[in-house]
């Protein structure tokens, strides 16, 4: 009994922090706070001294100037307030690290300000800050997976992970980028990554058991990005309570997909255009897109929930694609199947200041995407399609870089949805701000849609609010439309089956509903108020 209580005393004590881990100060280890003073060495011995007892590295109030740091396990890096990390402006001060994982961006060497690969119980914490002085880095992409910029971090195949409170910025490449890790809690940081090229945000790749919260993240590339580099998938992923702006996508799982994504969830996120004033380097200063959902590589999308998401100015509010680009991660690796995309729940989203594009759920010929549902949602686009841009045909671009903007301006102002399988919208408004001639929805290749208790917003002289073209099993319930439209539904072409219009409120409409070619054995219409 006394054994027992002992242990919990200690516990207890441990979680209170009234045990400390011995601190290892840089100042101590000769670093100079000299802007001018390389201290990477210094830093460096502090670090492996820490790691054989474990403990805390502290970087007092200063500035520290460091090439690569070469985190270990047992070791936490504490940056005091007012203290500041700065990356070398001399590319030779970083070490080129081969890492031991393969995946996509390892099978060159690699250049990072503080790399970990294979530790344990490492920490990267306070109020201090860690600028990367990426700007002073040029461009040198080598075959698209390598680059000569270094990250600010990169941690590969490690476990027990803290990143918190700390202010991350102007990172040569990718900010923070996560491969093969496990058990990684992320909070309270603040990033701002506006410099060099593909100046994302987070990238968590592969990643198992994983919290980010209470972020604040600006960033030129893509602001919280969820990748699968290798055949290891992103999994047991919770985000919440973050604000996010990019010039790309603010929420994102892809581009790379190789090994895919299980049991996503996000939600409390504002996602509002970015403080920078500079120039983009990427994308639009409004950004590509909200959420992007993205499976392209040959892997599995499946369970992904999505919530309470306030949005303030996009190009494309929603963009889920299935598509076929199977890029490889290994050398001499041909992937030879197409991956799969269900159930995904997008609930409780709000959207002000979009642009024209419209939102995009789409698969490829025989490979639909599956089992979305999205529900509470509220979109305001800027309008201004026009009838040219409702009759147009989409390419399946099914090989391509899948990007929110990639269709261009689709021929319905809200949602174009195309080779799916079970998506429903429950009580979704879409609207404009100014005159839109195209319809609110386009439906191609669509089997098992529900829309219930939409609420549509109508241009006089549009051609319709709905248009469907080989779609089975449709039903339209509860729904209501505001302004003058010539019709509510109408089937294309002559391949529409299972069709059910019922109770819904279309008195602003001048015809329910224009079958065209379908067999009227196939279309039924009930109970609505015309």
């Amino acid at each position: 009994m006394k054994s027992k209580w002992l242990h919990s005393t200690i516990v207890l004590l441990l979680m209170a922090g009234t045990l400390h881990a011995k601190e290892f100060s840089v100042r101590d280890f000769g670093a100079v706070s000299d802007t001018t003073v390389l201290s990477t060495a210094a830093i460096q011995n502090a670090i492996d001294a820490c790691s054989r007892e474990g403990g805390t590295v502290l970087f007092p109030a200063g500035n520290w100037l460091s090439g690569t740091l070469i985190l270990k396990s047992r070791v936490t890096l504490r940056l005091e307030k007012g203290a500041t990390l700065w990356g070398s402006r001399k590319l030779e001060d970083y070490l080129p690290n081969i890492p031991q994982y393969v995946a996509l961006r390892t099978r060159g060497k690699t250049k990072q300000l503080i790399f970990a690969e294979n530790a344990s119980q490492i920490a990267i914490l306070g109020e201090g800050t860690i600028n990367g002085q990426g700007a002073f880095f040029a461009d040198k992409t080598a075959k698209g997976v390598q680059y000569d910029r270094p990250h600010l971090i990169q941690m590969i195949h490690c476990s027990d992970i803290r990143i918190e409170n700390v202010s991350l910025t102007n990172s040569g490449c990718w900010m923070e980028h996560y491969l093969a890790c496990d058990r990684l809690q992320i909070k309270g940081i603040k990033v701002f990554n506006h410099c060099n090229k593909n100046n994302d945000g987070i990238d968590l790749d592969g990643c198992h058991q994983v919290t980010v919260s209470d972020a604040i993240i600006d960033s030129d590339d893509d602001a919280l990005c969820i990748k699968s580099t290798s055949d290891r998938s992103s999994e047991d992923i919770v985000v919440s309570n973050c604000v996010l702006s990019s010039h790309c996508n603010a929420f994102k799982l892809g581009t790379e997909t190789n090994g895919g994504f299980r049991n996503i969830v996000a939600g409390n996120l504002v996602v509002r255009p970015s403080l920078y004033t500079g120039k983009v380097i990427y994308g639009h200063e409004t950004g590509s897109s909200a959420i992007a959902l993205e499976m392209v590589d040959g892997g599995t999308l499946d369970g992904v929930a999505i919530a309470n998401v306030k949005v303030e100015g996009t190009n494309t509010p929603i963009f889920i694609r299935l598509g076929n680009r199977a890029r490889p991660f290994r050398d001499n690796q041909v992937i030879t199947q197409v991956g799969r995309l269900s159930n995904v729940t997008l609930d409780n989203i709000q959207v002000t200041g979009a642009r024209n594009l419209g939102c995009s759920i789409t698969g490829i010929p025989d490979h639909p995407v599956e089992n979305i549902r999205l529900s509470n949602i509220d979109i305001c686009f800027d309008g201004g399609g026009t009838r040219e841009d409702a009759l147009r045909t989409v390419d399946e671009m099914e090989k391509e870089y899948p990007e929110a903007e990639m269709f261009g301006r689709l021929p319905a102002y809200g949602f174009f949805v195309r080779h799916a399988r079970n998506v429903s919208f429950s009580h979704v408004r879409v609207h404009t701000q100014n005159g839109d001639l195209r319809p609110a929805f386009a439906l191609s290749d669509a089997r098992s849609t529900s829309l219930l208790a939409l609420d549509l917003e109508s241009t006089a002289g549009s051609d319709c609010n709905i248009l469907s073209e080989k779609c089975e099993e449709l039903m339209i319930s509860g729904s209501k439309i505001s302004g003058s439209s010539n019709t509510f539904l109408k089937l294309q072409g002559d391949a529409n089956k299972k069709i059910a219009l019922m109770a819904n409120w279309l008195s602003n409409a001048t015809k329910v509903a224009d079958i065209g070619k379908s067999d009227k054995k196939e279309v039924s219409l009930s109970g609505n108020i015309h």
